[in-house]
């Protein structure tokens, strides 16, 4: 229980509507038993009167009391469904905002080991099954123990032996019955909360990889595995459902012995002279009996409440598992100042990833001055793009230093540091947003003439041809660009961010020749007064660089310009000649 004090503190925030909601329900109750006790009462007491009656009966008043309750009943449990659910909705939405504030520092490194499915999971899924903790067992629970309260002070009045009859069997049921159910659901709730974690992550995998599991012909064995989990999980579900007809039972056959109990009470005239020698005794047995039936209505929700606990608990621990991680990095509050030039000194760093056994980069030292544009060639697995994770302190060297402009990157706040960088890395993420909300994460304060601007720069105007405009939806992970428009988009950014810095990992991939040529004497052209890394595997433009280094097993292993490394014949002269074969076997008459 424990777990979900962090949670239960949040829901201080939203107070007031919290406790409208749970005395919108109180009054909800009393009015709906209220209504059936009067009832009861008035339709027992008229018939007792009879027709000489008539006149001497006063049923104006209770009349009105019966319609009262009606309205009352009709328009708090509207109010109280409206506040209690609007409540929750505020509550979670705090909730997952905190729960994304307390994720966000971990990237990467320690939200790395769990799978996208996974993490969506616990960040929409879990925080969403936390709304239970209000709407089916705080507000219910205290909701009940004021109605047992207040029906017993109020029936006192009447006959003080029966009023704690009925409150002393509710009270007792109340305190009872959620232990009980509670115990018995946790291990139905766990399973439930494990297993639909582990079918939506498997289903998200088979989605996103459904072309490469037909093409090895593995798509078969996950769709077997995602059947065996949802019928495990339809067991579970099953069993709870199972769970909740037996709480259901227990209540109902509690209510009937108790309504059985009081009318024996009743009928033998237990509070006498109040009931049992009252000239209207008989109506105020019915009174009771119906006042009976309707106050176990203020139970029945509780005992499926707490069936509902533990896969509440379960949740919550798998959220907390994510917030109480600490980050592989963690930034000052202030740091040195930034200015429009950027000097970059990497001395002797060595890293290795966390958990692996051997190192990516061994011994790099490397020196850029303001201005200098340089290139980072090797191939896949060298460290290249580790290289740049660390200039941006997605991680923390192991060994060796780090500086901008004269001091350690790990001096910097993470504010100054981000707004010294324009990174455009190997995957652009394209959010579920128009295209002028995916270009204003670079630049929130940019106009509509420099998103077009930009947007003319990297030959994607074509995209403002709509009627929509710089408003046009750009769909789930950008569905509707190919993956050379995702690249430009992400170039867009980095050029509106217009940061002294300029980390570019891969820039060109998936362009054709032409817009590679275009996008590469963009770049050259506003990066002039800048510092550029450059990390490809391609060796087109490489020419107009300041100094090529050449990477291999985590070191670099060459260094120089264009012409001085084809000179000396070594890996970067294999790796031009290399391509110029494969050039004229794609293209034989340009040879």
């Amino acid at each position: 229980m424990r777990v979900l004090l962090p949670f239960l503190a949040l829901y201080r925030r939203h107070w007031f509507l919290i406790s409208l909601g749970m005395v919108l329900a109180v009054v909800t109750l009393l009015a709906s038993i209220g209504l059936l006790t009067l009832s009861g009462w008035f339709l027992a007491g008229t018939a007792l009167a009879g027709f000489a009656g008539l006149y001497t009966f006063n049923y104006m008043l209770p009349a009105a009391g019966v319609r009262g309750a009606a309205i009352f009943r009709t328009a708090g449990r509207y109010g109280e469904r409206l506040v209690s659910h609007d409540a929750t909705f505020r509550v979670l939405a705090h909730l997952r905002v905190f729960a994304f504030q307390k994720i966000l520092p971990l990237s990467p490194g320690g939200i790395a080991r769990f799978r996208q499915g996974e993490l969506l999971n616990r960040l929409v899924a879990d925080v969403e099954t936390l709304d239970h903790l209000y709407l089916r067992v705080i507000s219910p629970v205290l909701a009940a123990f004021v109605v047992i309260l207040v029906l017993t002070f109020g029936l006192g009045f009447l006959d003080i032996t029966l009023a704690y009859t009925i409150g002393g069997i509710m009270l007792g049921l109340l305190l009872l019955l959620p232990c009980v159910f509670y115990h018995a659901g946790k291990p139905y709730g766990k399973d439930i909360t494990l297993q639909r974690s582990q079918y939506r992550t498997l289903l998200t995998s088979t989605l996103q990889g459904q072309a490469e599991l037909s093409v090895f012909g593995a798509l078969k064995r996950f769709r077997q595995s995602m059947t065996e989990i949802e019928n495990n999980w339809l067991k579970s579900q099953q069993k709870q459902a199972n769970l909740t007809g037996l709480s259901q039972a227990i209540m109902i056959f509690s209510t009937g012995m108790t309504v059985t109990l009081i009318l024996w009470l009743a009928a033998a005239g237990v509070g006498e002279p109040n009931v049992g020698e009252h000239s209207q005794a008989g109506a105020l047995i019915a009174l009771f009996v119906f006042c009976t039936l309707a106050a176990f209505e203020a139970l029945g929700p509780v005992t499926v409440a707490f069936q509902h606990m533990g896969q509440v608990i379960s949740s919550a621990i798998r959220v907390s598992q994510l917030m109480h991680q600490k980050p592989e990095v963690i930034f000052p509050a202030h740091g040195p100042q930034t200015n429009s030039e950027l000097n970059l000194e990497i001395k002797n760093v060595d890293f290795t990833y966390p958990g692996q056994p051997l190192p990516v980069l061994k011994s790099i030292s490397l020196s850029l001055t303001s201005g200098e544009h340089i290139a980072l060639l090797g191939k896949t697995g060298c460290g290249k793009s580790t290289l740049l994770q660390l200039l941006t302190r997605a991680w923390d060297i192991n060994s060796g230093e780090i500086q901008l402009n004269q001091h350690p990157i790990s001096h910097y706040d993470e504010a100054t540091l981000r707004s010294m960088m324009s990174v455009v890395p190997q995957r652009i993420h394209v959010f579920s947003q128009t295209l002028r909300d995916n270009l204003l994460l670079a630049k929130p304060d940019a106009n509509d003439d420099e998103l077009t601007a930009v947007l003319q720069q990297v030959g994607l105007e074509y995209l403002l041809d709509t009627e929509k405009k710089l408003n046009c939806w750009m769909g789930e992970g950008g569905r509707q660009l190919s993956g050379g428009e995702q690249r430009r988009l992400g170039i867009a950014r980095a050029l509106l961010h217009n940061a002294p810095l300029m980390l570019l990992d891969e820039p060109t991939e998936g362009l054709d020749a032409d817009t590679e040529q275009q996008i590469l004497s963009l770049l050259h052209h506003h990066c002039q007064h800048k510092t550029l890394i450059v990390v490809t595997h391609r060796l087109t433009g490489l020419q107009h660089m300041d100094r090529i280094c050449v990477m291999d097993d985590g070191r670099i292993i060459e260094q120089g310009k264009h012409t001085a490394l084809l000179a000396q014949q070594g890996r970067y002269y294999q790796f031009y000649q290399r391509q110029q074969f494969h050039q004229l076997q794609s293209y034989p008459e340009q040879g």
